[in-house]
C-alpha cells in the first residue's frame, strides 16, 4: 500500500495530487444537504473534502473494495468525531450492503470507471448505481479520455463519453451534464473529462 501526503494508505495511484478537489466537487453544484457518495473513495480525499467544505448538513457515504482504505477513514472519523460520514468496504459490482434503493442524492466516481471495464463488469457496476440513485438524483463519473498517452490506465480500458452514454442509456440512464475540459494539463489538452446522468 502507498503512503498518501495526508496519511491515508490505496491501492492505486491517489489522484490527490494531480487534481484538484474543489474544481471536481464545484461541479456537482451541492446544496449542503445531500445524501452523497464517494464510490471508489480511495485515500478518501474527495470524500473528506465534501464533508469539511460543502456538505455539513448531509451524509457522505465512502465506499472501496479495499479494506485500508475503509480502515483509514475509519481512522479519520474516530479523530475527528464525524458523525455523518458512512464507511462501507464493498464491490460495488457485487452490490453495496446497507444502502437501500434511491436513497443516494450524488455519486461521485474519480478514476474508479475504467476499472469496471478492465474486469468486464461495467453492466453490474451500473445496475448497482443505478439501484441506489435517486430518481431526481445524479451519477458523476470522472474519468481519462480514450486518449494514448504515457499517464493513466491503458488506453484500451479507457472509455469515451460517448461510450458511457451508449452504456449508461442501456440501463434507463441519460446523460445531463458532460465537461471534457477538466483535470490536469498535459501537452494533448486536459486530461479528463466529467460526466453526469440520471434517471429517465
Amino acid at each position: 500500500m502507498k503512503e498518501q501526503p495526508n496519511g491515508h494508505r490505496a491501492h492505486g495511484f491517489s489522484s490527490v495530487s494531480f487534481l484538484d478537489s474543489d474544481e471536481i466537487i464545484k461541479e456537482l453544484a451541492l446544496n449542503g444537504d445531500e445524501v452523497f457518495m464517494d464510490a471508489g473513495c480511495g485515500d478518501g480525499h474527495n470524500a473528506i473534502k465534501v464533508l469539511e467544505d460543502y456538505n455539513h448538513r448531509g451524509c457522505v457515504y465512502a465506499v472501496d473494495i479495499y479494506d485500508a482504505s475503509i480502515e483509514d477513514m475509519e481512522t479519520y472519523k474516530k479523530e475527528n468525531n464525524v458523525e455523518n460520514l458512512i464507511n462501507i468496504e464493498a464491490d460495488i459490482t457485487e452490490g453495496i450492503p446497507g444502502v437501500e434503493d434511491d436513497s443516494i442524492d450524488v455519486i461521485l466516481m474519480v478514476n474508479v470507471f475504467h476499472g469496471f471495464k478492465a474486469s468486464r463488469k461495467l453492466d453490474e457496476a451500473v445496475e448497482e448505481l443505478k439501484r441506489i440513485v435517486k430518481s431526481d438524483g445524479k451519477i458523476a463519473i470522472m474519468d481519462y479520455k480514450a486518449w494514448d498517452v504515457p499517464n493513466g490506465p491503458p488506453t484500451k480500458v479507457r472509455s469515451s463519453p460517448a461510450d458511457l452514454e451508449k452504456l449508461f442509456n442501456n440501463h434507463g440512464l441519460k446523460m445531463t451534464y458532460l465537461n471534457e475540459e477538466i483535470g490536469e494539463d498535459i501537452p494533448e489538452g486536459k486530461s479528463h473529462y466529467l460526466i453526469m446522468f440520471e434517471k429517465e
